[in-house]
């Protein structure tokens, strides 16, 4: 079976950004399972995988804006101190949930820290690079029909619901 929309699809992959460097790699942690059409991976990898099959390998070098898209600096802010909580020793890279202007919930990372302000980060950390995939495909199967409504996979290397 070739992968298509509403394939589920394993694969073992290494992210690594423009100098070669890992971000990210399935290796130690197992495959990974995911719903073909459904966002579950960056768009430029999706489209990257489209038409492949079992024991294919694809190298893809994924753009920002098919990916997490460019940095946007209107997203890098500064807060008071005092709006941090207290009982948490700050430290860059940290991750917090924050309320957006627009009242969405959004994640920011700590990018800087002074004695009276906490510069904070709202981009994905991934946002701006490029991003180079080196993947195997494991395995392709038709999704079932809870797969396809739920929008994820179910069972090994995917979602399970708990009930």
């Amino acid at each position: 079976m070739d992968i298509q929309n509403d394939a589920v699809v394993t694969i073992a992959y290494t992210l690594k950004d423009d100098d070669g460097n890992v971000i990210d790699s399935s290796e130690g942690h197992g495959d990974f399972a995911y719903l073909h059409g459904h966002e579950n991976i960056v768009p430029g990898l999706e489209e990257a995988l489209a038409g492949k099959s079992a024991g294919d390998s694809v190298s893809a070098s994924v753009v920002p804006e098919k990916a997490y898209g460019p940095r946007n600096e209107e997203l890098v802010f500064s807060v008071a101190r005092s709006r941090m909580p207290d009982d948490v020793d700050l430290e860059i890279g940290m991750e917090f949930r924050a309320q957006a202007q627009d009242g969405q919930e959004m994640i920011v990372s700590v990018a800087g820290i002074e004695d009276d302000s906490v510069t904070l980060d709202g981009n994905h950390p991934l946002a701006g690079r490029t991003l180079n995939f080196d993947v195997d495909v494991k395995d392709v199967r038709a999704a079932t029909p809870e797969e396809i409504d739920h929008g994820h996979v179910h069972g090994p290397g995917g979602h399970h619901h708990h009930e």
